[in-house]
Parts: C-alpha cells; structure tokens; sequence
C-alpha cells in the first residue's frame, strides 16, 4: 500500500494555521510529531518512486519552525509541509519543490536564482539560440502541465543585453521555474506520490535542455570532465 499524506496530517497544518503560537503547539506536539513523521514516510516513497527515472542526490522536508529574525510576520511555524529534491551531479542541473497546504499545493521545479556566472553562460545561450527552450515551451505537453515557464526577471533587459534582442522575454529572467497545483482531492490520496513523481518526470525536457546549456560553452565544448 502506498505512503499517503494522511487527512489527520492535513488536519494538524490546518490547526496550525488557526492557532500559531508556541503554547498551542507544546499542547499538540504529539500530533506534530506523528504528522512529521508522516511527511518523512510520504518523502522517502516519493523519492524512491523520482529514482526511477531521475537520480537524487538528496532530499529535503522543510523544518516547521520559521526563522522570523528579517520578517515582519513572527508568526513561529510554518503551517505547510514543503519538500525538495536534489539531482545528482553537475550533469543533472535542476531541483524539484513540493507543497502541501491545507489551502493551495503545488509542485515546482527547475533554477531559482542560479549563481551569477551560471546565469550568464544561460543568457549567453539563450541569446545565440533560444529555440531548443522554446521548442519545449512550446510543446503541447508543456502548456497543458504547466502553461508558461515562470520566475523572477529583471525590469529591462539584464547588463550586457539589448532591451530589443528578439529573445529579451527569455533573457529577463533571473530564475526559470515551472509549476503545477494539484487538486484538493489528490493531496490525501494514495494516488499523490505517484501523480507528482509522474509530473516531475514531465520537468525533464526542460531540465535536460537546460543542463546541456549549462554543462557547455557557445561552442559545445563541455566544461566539465
């Protein structure tokens, strides 16, 4: 029988949600930690269901206590249950993201706020032949997951870069993510690591074009050994 994110854990975030402060959660750490160790079963099926098709170096659940030292909001926990998937080595680029909320859930994937040189040798790629990337946005199967290749961009057109260059919408970028919600009604089935493992799979185009841009210079010389 499948790992499930089960409806007392869901049950628990939604508490949570209602009641975020550290005497109610003492109260309750009997239902943390059973809901906790729930996420840490539903994690490892997850992840041996990705190395069937991928190779994870790592995984991640998130801590429930917030670091509220920089926010405003000192609310002290985190009222979701996020999850992150590392793959192995440098000719596998690209991370997977996993929420799961009482309200919204969702998975993402792909290079948030890749480090400078690595966003300069995309730039540099997108900018001499953008269309391996938009082959695969423009793709059926892309826009019927995902829709439109998402994250944070700059204003005008990033140091180095024409603000007229045909491929400015690409070049603006200064993360590339993908992202899917995933029905309510999924988030408590045994179904759920399977759909999410399936649509981690679909992130895989789009991971592997953009591991090829990162792995190579203009000329398509690799830069790793």
């Amino acid at each position: 029988m499948a790992v499930k994110i089960e409806k007392s854990t869901i049950k628990f975030l939604n508490d949570l949600s209602k009641n975020n402060n550290r005497e109610w959660f003492k109260d309750n750490k009997k239902r943390y930690d059973e809901a906790y160790a729930n996420a840490k079963a539903f994690k490892a099926e997850l992840e041996k269901l990705m190395q069937k098709h991928d190779v994870i170096e790592k995984s991640k659940l998130f801590r429930v206590h917030r670091d509220v030292r920089f926010s405003k909001d000192k609310t002290p926990y985190n009222t979701d249950l996020r999850f992150s998937f590392t793959r192995e080595g440098a000719y596998r680029r690209g991370g997977y993201y996993l929420r799961i909320s009482p309200k919204e859930s969702f998975i993402a994937g792909g290079f948030w706020r890749p480090e400078p040189k690595d966003l300069k040798l995309i730039r540099s790629h997108i900018a001499a032949d953008a269309k391996p990337l938009r082959k695969i946005f423009a793709s059926k199967k892309f826009k019927d997951n995902f829709g439109i290749i998402e994250g944070e961009k700059v204003k005008s057109a990033p140091k180095g870069f024409s603000k007229d260059h045909p491929n400015i919408d690409l070049l603006r970028h200064k993360s590339f993510i993908v992202d899917k919600i995933i029905e309510k009604k999924l988030v408590s089935s045994e179904d759920l690591a399977k759909e999410v493992s399936k649509n981690f799979k679909a992130f895989r185009p789009f991971f592997d074009c953009m591991t090829d841009i990162l792995t190579h210079d203009l000329n398509g010389v690799p830069l790793y050994g």
